[in-house]
């Protein structure tokens, strides 16, 4: 009677245990991870101004209240970038630390062979999601007097325009500078700066006649007149100036190149917090408010689940080896 009992007190207890178990894991769950339990740090490679500052900047405003600690933005410039990507692949991988960068860290480790430089964040980052995607345009300054990329060409085989501005050596603008010199037979000269808002800025002001860009920082000076949109760099035109033709529309075939934004983190960031902050950001890139001060850029949202931009990530960091070995782009 007694071992009767026993086992019965024995099994409603492992009973007991089970259920208890059973109501504790989804709040376990729900707890997972405990982030995040401090400030979290976006970190940008670029000045403030420029479109990816721009972007960072409204990305923190939003994930801020959803994650109930603050968002701040570092603007670790220089390098091309890789001041800020090699940071960021230093830190720890518990979510407080995130990078917000464009296509540029998948040309840039190409581009800086110094020891400590060439972080390929296909396997030294985490990716997160991507943030959006642009077009990259061909902008001259009105005083040129050149309207066309036909005009253009024509001018810079003369020597009337031996030079163009980029946001520095191995950026998405260098790389269209360089296709469009080989597709049109024209050696014009880059000339990098520390930012597109300083090279912008020169361009306007007279000191360099022409400048690849994404189209936030020449907007408001194509609007008043001192910026001339040639074309654009994409396989179709752009729905933020879509009377501005394509290089191929104008016999320029081979010069194709965008720009992309994505969020990342440092190498080993648990799957459970990426998930997190991806899910989180998916939800900010629909918001409609959001959407519209991603058009003064001229971004459109992407979004995505991380895989979909580790596998961009990957596939841009070949493609760049092969153009940056194709012309022996390096560091200033």
């Amino acid at each position: 009677m007694n071992t009767s009992f026993h086992r019965r007190s024995s099994l409603r207890l492992l009973l007991a245990t089970f259920a208890a178990a059973a109501l504790l894991a989804p709040k376990a769950q729900a707890q997972a991870p405990n982030y995040p339990n401090k400030l979290i740090t976006i970190v940008v490679g670029y000045p403030a101004g420029g479109d990816t500052d721009v972007l960072a900047r409204l990305i923190a405003e939003k994930l801020a209240p959803r994650l109930g600690q603050p968002v701040v933005v570092d603007n670790r410039t220089g390098a091309a970038g890789t001041i800020a990507t090699n940071y960021v692949s230093k830190a720890r991988p518990d979510g407080h630390i995130l990078l917000l960068a464009p296509n540029t860290a998948a040309i840039t480790p190409h581009v800086m062979t110094a020891a400590g430089s060439a972080i390929d964040p296909s396997t030294e980052l985490t990716s997160i999601v991507q943030l959006g995607s642009q077009s990259l345009f061909v902008v001259a300054a009105t005083a040129t007097g050149v309207s066309s990329v036909k005009e253009l060409v024509a001018k810079a085989k003369a020597g009337g325009i031996v030079s163009y501005a980029s946001p520095g050596n191995g950026s998405p603008m260098h790389i269209l500078g360089e296709l469009f010199n080989k597709s049109t037979g024209t050696k014009i000269t880059q000339i990098p700066y520390r930012g597109s808002m300083p090279a912008i800025a020169d361009v306007v002001g007279g000191a360099i006649p022409l400048m690849y860009t994404t189209l936030g920082p020449a907007a408001p000076h194509i609007k008043s007149g001192r910026l001339v949109p040639l074309a654009v760099a994409d396989l179709k035109r752009s729905p933020f100036l879509p009377d501005v033709p394509t290089l191929a529309e104008q016999g320029i075939m081979g010069a194709e190149v965008g720009a992309w934004q994505a969020l990342m983190g440092p190498k080993g960031m648990p799957a459970d917090l990426v998930q997190l902050i991806n899910q989180h950001v998916n939800e900010i890139l629909k918001m409609p408010d959001v959407i519209a001060r991603m058009e003064t850029i001229a971004l459109a949202p992407a979004g995505g689940d991380p895989g979909k931009l580790a596998k961009l990530v990957a596939a841009d960091y070949v493609r760049y080896g092969k153009v940056v070995a194709e012309f022996g782009i390096k560091a200033d």
